[in-house]
């Protein structure tokens, strides 16, 4: 559904820190940075970004947004979390675990990253 998804920093060494650590529990392969500075994740899926804004103003995060990666496995999904804080994420919500969905079980994990977005680690529960 996705080709790509771009968040904004005003640090991109934490960003590629946290992000180098976290997709890679999910084993993606570390960032690698273009000429313009933008730190670039690639996926057979899609494709993650990382860039300072380009208007020159600070980064913000989405009041509400959250941009989940899927995980496959709670194993992977835990692996993520525990990740993320040790590259300084910060833990929110709930302990990650099985979360009951109109569509099914589902199995989260969330952070926010260095510049405050809300992310999570995803997997769905066979029925």
């Amino acid at each position: 559904m996705f080709s790509h998804v771009m968040l904004g920093t005003d640090d991109l060494d934490a960003a590629k820190t946290f992000y180098d650590a976290t997709l890679g529990a999910l084993g993606i392969a570390p960032g690698r940075v273009d000429p313009k500075g933008r730190v670039i994740y690639m996926h057979p899926a899609g494709a993650f970004l990382l860039t300072r804004p380009i208007n020159g103003e600070p980064a913000c995060h989405a009041n509400g947004g959250t941009i989940g990666f899927a995980a496959a496995s709670p194993e992977a999904a835990d692996a993520w979390h525990a990740a993320g804080v040790a590259a300084g994420g910060t833990a929110i919500e709930d302990e990650p675990g099985i979360r009951e969905a109109p569509f099914g079980k589902l199995y989260l994990a969330y952070l926010r990253d260095p510049a405050g977005n809300k992310v999570c680690a995803m997997h769905r529960v066979p029925a």
